[in-house]
């Protein structure tokens, strides 16, 4: 039991730190807000934090999109192919974007090593830009994982990924027959 809800956490773990990142982003830009407003007093780390924050929960959100298969693809034309065809194809694709992330991880750790050999300190905070930077592998890195994991659990388990952008219209109506029931 314990290690189904650790797979569980571990399989939603990008979504977690979106929760938590959006909150904190959304809190602290609020709190500056009324406190600009009701008392004309201004946090003056506020605004750079929530913007780390920002981007760390995008890059995150890449990532979980990623594990959801869920990332914009034009698939139209391979569907006057066979099957065979488009999976071929998905599979050249996906090797193509772990490539493209393979890059990313290792330029993004060159600027880091660069950051922290001659520091660049953010204004308000002045913490190192080394350590905002780090999303950049940490998400790419993610983004290989879980493009890996889906085709393993695709190609390999046959487990069908669903749309995340399909409407299951049977589902839905069912969920407004029960609305209008209560």
């Amino acid at each position: 039991m314990f290690v189904k809800r650790l797979l569980k956490v571990l399989d939603n773990f990008e979504s977690y730190v979106c929760q938590i990142l959006l909150s904190f982003f959304v809190i602290i830009l609020f709190l500056q807000i009324a406190l600009r407003v009701c008392f004309n007093y201004v946090i003056p780390w506020s605004e750079e934090i929530s913007r780390f924050a920002f981007v760390w929960f995008v890059f995150f959100g890449a990532a979980y999109a990623s594990r959801l298969a869920a990332h914009n693809r034009v698939m139209l034309q391979f569907k006057l192919f066979p099957k065979v065809v488009e999976d071929v194809a998905m599979i050249i694709t996906d090797v193509i974007w772990i490539g493209f992330n393979v890059v990313m991880i290792v330029k993004s750790i060159e600027v880091i090593q660069d950051l922290t050999e001659f520091p660049f300190m953010s204004p308000a905070l002045e913490w190192s830009m080394a350590y905002v930077y780090w999303i950049f592998p940490i998400s790419f890195g993610l983004m290989t994982l879980r493009i890996i994991q889906v085709d393993i659990m695709k190609y390999l388990f046959k487990i069908e990924i669903k749309d995340v952008d399909s409407v299951d219209f049977e589902e839905t109506a069912k969920m407004i027959n029960e609305t209008e029931q209560s």
